[in-house]
C-alpha cells in the first residue's frame, strides 16, 4: 500500500533529532527559537512516553556547534549521541547503523538547519525506501525562504510535511486507549500552547477535575447588589 494512504504508529515509526545545538540555533530565522525548543522537547517527551525509538545526532560539537540542548538531552539521559563531521547525516556510518537498528521504516525527521542537515539525509533516505515525515515546526532554517524551498524540495522527492501536535496525536490515535492518556494530557497541558490550555479547561471546567495543588486559584465571591 502507498504509504500516503496509511497512518504511522508508535510501533512502526522512529524519530530523528539532528543537530539541535547552540551554534545552529543562532542562525534560525524562520521560527521563534523558544517555540522551536518547546516543540522539539514536547515531541521528544511524547516519543519517550510511547516508546518510539529516537536517534540523536550532532555535528562538530566541541569545535563548532556546542552541545545538544540540555532540554533534549534531559529527555534521553544516557543515550548515545552520534557525533559527525559530515553535513549529511546519511553519509555517516554510525547514523545509518542507528537508523537501521530501530527496525522502523517510518521516520519522523527534525533538525537544524532544514535546508541542509534535514533535506540531504531525507532525500537519500527516501531513495533507500524509508518513508520520511518532516516535522517542520521542529526544524529551523536560516530564513523563511530557505525553509519553504527545502520543504518543497523534500516533498517533491516524496517526503510528507506535518507539525508537532498532529504527529504526537497520530501515535495516540484513539482516546479510548488509556495506557498513555494521563501522561499525554499532562505533557500537552505543560507544553502544547493553546491546545494545552484547552485541555486544562476541559479538565477543570467541563470534567470538574481538581486544580493543581501547587497553583490553586482563589476566586473572591462577587459582592451582593
Amino acid at each position: 500500500m502507498n504509504h500516503y494512504h496509511k497512518l504511522f504508529t508508535a510501533e512502526d515509526s522512529a524519530v530523528v533529532f539532528i543537530d539541535h545545538q547552540p551554534q545552529m540555533t543562532f542562525g534560525v530565522a524562520n521560527i521563534d527559537r523558544a517555540s522551536l525548543i518547546n516543540n522539539v522537547t514536547l515531541l521528544a517527551k511524547v516519543a519517550r512516553e510511547f516508546n518510539v525509538p529516537s536517534v540523536l545526532t550532532a555535528v562538530e560539537t566541541e569545535s563548532f556547534s556546542g552541545y545538544i540542548w540540555p532540554q533534549l538531552l534531559d529527555v534521553f539521559p544516557g543515550q548515545q549521541v552520534i557525533e559527525r563531521t559530515s553535513m549529511n547525516s546519511w553519509d555517516d556510518a554510525g547514523f545509518r547503523e542507528a537508523i537501521k537498528a530501530t527496525g522502523r521504516k517510518n521516520i519522523l525527521m527534525t533538525g537544524l538547519w532544514t535546508e541542509v542537515c534535514v533535506t540531504w539525509p531525507t532525500i537519500e533516505m527516501l531513495g533507500e525506501g524509508y518513508n520520511i515525515y518532516v516535522v517542520e515546526d521542529c526544524c529551523g532554517a536560516t530564513s523563511t525562504a530557505a525553509q519553504e524551498a527545502s520543504l518543497s524540495r523534500m516533498v517533491q522527492a516524496g517526503a510528507v510535511r506535518l507539525t508537532t501536535i498532529p504527529a504526537l496525536l497520530e501515535w495516540q490515535r484513539d482516546w479510548a486507549r488509556r495506557e498513555h492518556y494521563d501522561n499525554l494530557m499532562k505533557l500537552l497541558k505543560d507544553q502544547a500552547g493553546a491546545y494545552g490550555v484547552g485541555v486544562e479547561y476541559a479538565y477543570t471546567m467541563v470534567h470538574h477535575a481538581a486544580q493543581s495543588a501547587q497553583n490553586p486559584q482563589v476566586v473572591a465571591p462577587r459582592a451582593a447588589h
